[in-house]
């Protein structure tokens, strides 16, 4: 599983022109699924996305987490993180986890993402999405697990 995350002033996901979430201060989430994940990398995912110290200090050092600073985490499905990028110049998918199967364990991601952390808001799994966004810093990190 990969998670690129970026720490953004806001971020906010339009799907057919509405809103479907949105959040001030916090980590805008990417979540790519491979073949071979479980429910318990999802689990692991996001606790260390919760963990993950990306936000400053008093002493402009990176020491502090999302909910340290009572950020937000605002989810988005991505498959194109899974991609066989080595060569060429077109992407491989074949990493990535066939689609029924993704959406049942990023539905999984998602709810548990809910019951361990408040604010939390999603976009649309498969759905076209725009995203909004302000990088602040920028700061980005690519997890994999």
């Amino acid at each position: 599983m990969y998670a690129l995350l970026q720490r953004v002033n806001y971020a906010k996901v339009r799907v057919d022109g509405k809103i479907t979430g949105e959040i001030d201060k916090g980590i805008l989430v990417f979540a790519g699924l491979e073949k071979g994940d479980t429910e318990a990398v999802a689990k692991k995912m996001f606790d260390k996305i919760l963990k993950y110290r990306m936000f400053y200090d008093e002493n402009e050092k990176m020491n502090l987490n999302v909910t340290q600073v009572e950020g937000s985490v605002l989810l988005v499905s991505q498959f194109t993180l899974a991609a066989n990028t080595a060569a060429g110049n077109r992407p491989s998918f074949d990493p990535a986890m066939p689609p029924k199967e993704a959406e049942e364990l990023y539905g999984k991601f998602t709810k548990y993402a809910h019951e361990v952390f408040p604010r939390v808001s999603e976009g649309v799994f498969g759905a076209d999405m725009k995203v909004e966004l302000e990088n602040d810093g920028p700061v980005t990190f690519m997890l994999k697990i």
